[in-house]
């Protein structure tokens, strides 16, 4: 049985202060229409040589310098006024310990589950003044293994912010310095300035959803997409678009399955607008930066066909996205209309999120690249979390579903990887 035991529980704050001149952070209109979850992942690397309390120290040391840089991360959301109060609060810092050595956790036969294990999810709740916007877990397993699990609010992290942060953080414990982050930092807010938007409302995790859900973990190697692009006739067609059809195809068979007939369907996939539109949003940008991407379907599609439309889905909106300017109304307006969509209650609604390409094999504090690295579970239905696998040419799902489902889903997961 796995058992992580703390060790410490600390907050970490940023070692040069905030000046005054910063204290209050307000948050962009793409900020304010981010959900009130959290953005996680955990990085496991195989070996840290030094596994005494310099090796924890070393890492508090140079979060103190990124938080420096990244200070928004070390205040405080305030609900009323939609700011973060930059108080240098802190964030939590947490030093664990688990029974079990780390290949017990990468083997073919982990429970995805546990990944969750490994990520402070308990403190985190973006809506009260006195909580962390970021919580670190450091855990280390028997064999000398450790896992870095980093959890944020979405309100101004997203995944791309989050890969980052972990990368500057990562740099300044390797280094031993105190780089200067030649990044913009939090710059959404400048980008796409507040509007007074309040989502109406938000996404409920009830416990009998919890009860009923749960997290599975699919590999799509090298091999696997090579010999499925094999059968189809779309030469342009991209890994994570052709991903995105199989599983939204055994979402479909899922949903009509359980309702006896073939519904609409619309397929949400959040779009890193970073580097996309006429105007140049740096890669490094902090903060939510990101426009929907919604696909549609009719009711008949194979998944050839459904490969088909994502793929024209995509392409339009990033035709589109490269033709204004963030600065203009017409970028604006084009970002946040794409996100205040409205899907009618009898259309079947998928989100598929991809973090694929986004840098976090290439963390490296010192001991070496990730080994594996996870994102923490959203529990969203009907949801899947794509990611690069190790060696970046294959692609982990994170699919979050109902378990009375999974023998469905599974079965038209098999039948479209061997026979789209």
């Amino acid at each position: 049985m796995t058992k992580i035991e703390k060790q410490s529980n600390t907050f970490i704050k940023p070692i040069i202060p905030t000046p005054p001149t910063h204290h209050h952070y307000k948050l962009g209109s793409l900020d304010e229409l981010a959900p009130f979850w959290n953005v996680s992942v955990v990085l496991f690397f195989s070996q840290v040589n030094d596994q005494d309390q310099k090796f924890v120290v070393g890492l508090e040391t140079s979060l103190e310098k990124t938080l420096t840089l990244l200070y928004p991360l070390a205040g405080r959301y305030v609900d009323e006024t939609q700011i973060i109060d930059c108080n240098d609060e802190g964030v939590e810092f947490i030093h664990a310990k688990v029974n079990i050595k780390l290949q017990e956790i990468l083997g073919s036969e982990m429970d995805p589950k546990l990944v969750d294990e490994f990520i402070s999810f308990n403190t985190l709740a973006a809506h009260k003044l006195t909580s962390p916007l970021l919580s670190i877990q450091v855990t280390k397993f028997e064999c000398g293994g450790v896992a870095i699990g980093v959890n944020a609010t979405h309100k101004i992290v997203d995944a791309s912010t989050l890969c980052t942060f972990l990368n500057v953080w990562a740099v300044i414990n390797r280094e031993n310095n105190e780089i200067e982050f030649s990044g913009p930092g939090f710059n959404s807010s400048s980008l796409f300035p507040a509007r007074g938007i309040r989502r109406r409302t938000q996404p409920t995790i009830s416990d009998d959803m919890l009860r009923k859900c749960t997290r599975k973990k699919y590999l799509f190697s090298e091999s696997d997409i090579s010999n499925i692009r094999a059968n189809t006739t779309i030469a342009s067609l991209s890994k994570v678009q052709l991903v995105m059809a199989i599983l939204s195809k055994a979402f479909i068979d899922v949903d009509r399955a359980i309702n006896k007939y073939s519904r609409e369907c619309i397929i949400v996939h959040p779009m890193n607008i970073r580097e996309k539109m006429a105007s140049l949003i740096p890669s490094n940008s902090c903060g939510n930066l990101v426009a929907f991407c919604a696909t549609k379907t009719d009711i008949y599609e194979t998944t050839i066909e459904l490969a088909d439309v994502i793929s024209e889905s995509f392409k339009k909106s990033v035709n589109n996205l490269s033709k204004v300017h963030h600065d203009t109304e017409e970028g604006k307006c084009m970002v946040l209309d794409s996100m205040c969509q409205k899907v009618p209650e009898s259309t079947h609604m998928i989100g598929i999120s991809s973090w694929c390409k986004f840098p976090f094999y290439e963390v490296n504090f010192g001991f070496g690249k990730p080994i594996w690295a996870a994102p923490g579970t959203i529990p969203q239905k009907n949801s899947a979390n794509l990611m690069d696998d190790a060696r970046g040419n294959g692609i982990e799902a994170h699919v979050f579903l109902e378990v009375n489902y999974i023998p469905i889903f599974e079965e038209s997961l098999k039948a479209n990887v061997y026979r789209v």
